[in-house]
Formats: C-alpha cells, sequence, structure tokens
C-alpha cells in the first residue's frame, strides 16, 4: 500500500536515551539476537527492518525486558535495565510499547483503557488522568469513542487507543512491534499518520514494521537486520537507494517489486 506523508524534519540530539551494548540471547540452542551494539538518541526516529526470523521483534521486546538477555547491557537514559523488580516496573514505564494486537481491556472502555496506568502506576488523580486522556484521544483521532467499548471499534481506531494508553504514561521511548501487520489495509494509514505526527513532534521512537514507506518518510536512521545481526544502518536515502550490503540489497529488490 502507497504511503506518501512528508518528510519529517526533526533531527536526534544529545547523549543516547537507549543504548544496547554487546546483547546476545538465545531460545534454547536459537542464537536470535548476536552481539547487538545500538544506540538511539534522544528525539531520533529508528525503524528496524529485516525478513521475517531476523530477531528485530525480539530486539524491541529486550529493550523493555519482556524478553531477557543471556549477555550484554542495555541502558535507558543511562540506567541499567535491571532483571526484575520495583525498578524494573520504574523503568518500564519510561518505555512506551504497541503490539501487532492492540492488548485493551475488553470489559473497560477506551477511557478507562487509557487512565488506568496513570493513575495505578503513575500515581496521577482521576480527574488528572481523564483530563490527559481526552487530550491523547483527540490527538489520535479518537476522542468521540472515549466512551464506548474496544470491540465497539474498528482495528485502526483500538490500535490508535494502544498509542493513545502507551503516551499516556509520558514515556522518554515509545517501540512499535510491527504496529500496522493485523490491520486491514484501509486502517493501516490512519496509524501511520498518528506515528509520523509524533515522530514530527520529537518522541524517540524505535519501530519495527514492514512499511517502507514510514521507514522512507519518517525515519532518521533504518537498521536492517538479519540472522540476528544488525547487518547495516544508514539513513533512509542511502539505505534504499544505495544499500552496501548484498543481503539488504536482495531483501530491498523482494520487498520494493512487489
Amino acid at each position: 500500500m502507497a504511503f506518501r506523508v512528508p518528510q519529517v524534519t526533526s533531527r536526534p540530539n544529545g547523549e543516547p536515551l537507549v543504548r544496547l551494548s554487546g546483547v546476545n540471547k538465545w531460545f534454547g540452542e536459537l542464537h536470535v539476537l548476536q552481539d547487538i551494539d545500538l544506540e538511539i538518541a534522544r528525539g531520533e526516529v529508528v525503524v528496524v527492518i529485516g525478513p521475517s526470523g531476523s530477531g528485530k521483534s525480539t530486539l524491541c521486546r529486550t529493550i523493555n525486558r519482556l524478553e531477557s538477555i543471556e549477555q550484554g547491557e542495555i541502558t535507558i537514559d543511562g540506567e541499567r535495565l535491571p532483571e526484575e523488580g520495583k525498578q524494573l516496573a520504574r523503568l518500564r514505564s519510561d518505555v512506551g510499547m504497541v503490539f501487532q494486537s492492540f492488548n485493551l481491556f475488553a470489559h473497560k472502555t477506551i477511557l478507562q483503557n487509557v487512565t488506568l496506568g496513570p493513575i495505578k502506576v503513575r500515581g496521577k488523580s482521576k480527574a488528572e488522568a481523564e483530563q490527559r486522556a481526552r487530550e491523547l484521544l483527540e490527538r489520535v483521532g479518537v476522542s468521540a469513542q472515549a466512551d464506548k467499548y474496544p470491540a465497539q471499534l474498528s482495528g485502526g481506531q483500538q490500535q490508535r487507543v494502544a498509542i493513545a494508553r502507551a503516551l499516556a504514561m509520558d514515556p522518554k521511548v515509545m517501540l512499535f512491534d510491527e504496529p500496522t501487520s493485523a490491520l486491514d489495509p484501509e486502517m493501516i494509514s490512519e496509524v501511520l499518520d498518528v506515528m509520523v505526527g509524533l515522530a514530527r513532534d520529537g518522541m524517540t521512537m524505535i519501530v519495527v514494521t514492514h512499511e517502507m514507506g514510514f521507514a522512507r518518510r519518517a525515519a532518521n536512521r533504518v537498521v536492517f537486520m538479519d540472522g540476528g545481526r544488525v547487518v547495516e544502518t544508514a539513513d533512509p536515502e542511502t539505505f534504499f537507494t544505495a544499500p552496501r550490503s548484498d543481503r539488504a540489497k536482495d531483501f530491498l529488490s523482494k520487498i520494493l517489486n512487489h
């Protein structure tokens, strides 16, 4: 599906907000992440692409410890991500995550879904949380759905609610793990539009996606993975027009010619 948006012009600055150093992970004998070294600057939009089974979703999920790592270190804003406990919960609350599936609470209204985290984890009052939630629902274009339940919304609307819910925690970085892959084609652009808006506003974002249009238009940097390794990293223009590695060239020839 073609996706056309203005080029995002925001640029990262300062020290790395997210740093992965020597990260290795196994699933049994399968070495799914191999010696990953990656830094994401504050305000940077990094799009991670690669073939199925390349480790890109696992990489995304290690950044807030949804998946553990066997070797290496991950830091968020200078703090090492601990294995467990209250410190992990605190750091994890600084990392918003949006999945393929929307994971909304079916028995709660849209407004309740968005306010639950700020009230329970951040300690905000109900009034404060609801005001912020309504602002965010307006921002993602679903304010009229606040009192409905998830089943009453389309997939695209539910995914936008999931983005609002993550933003309600005031995260330092947002992770997106193939956020449009479960959506009908006509709903994809409405979610990507919201993500482009976040990128323009300077949100630090790590996005695993097959949407090459989004990668070309919104990313500061493209990271190409294959076989559990970072094979190539470059700005979008360079990566899509003059990839260095044979593996990236082969991948792009298959993706862009269909």
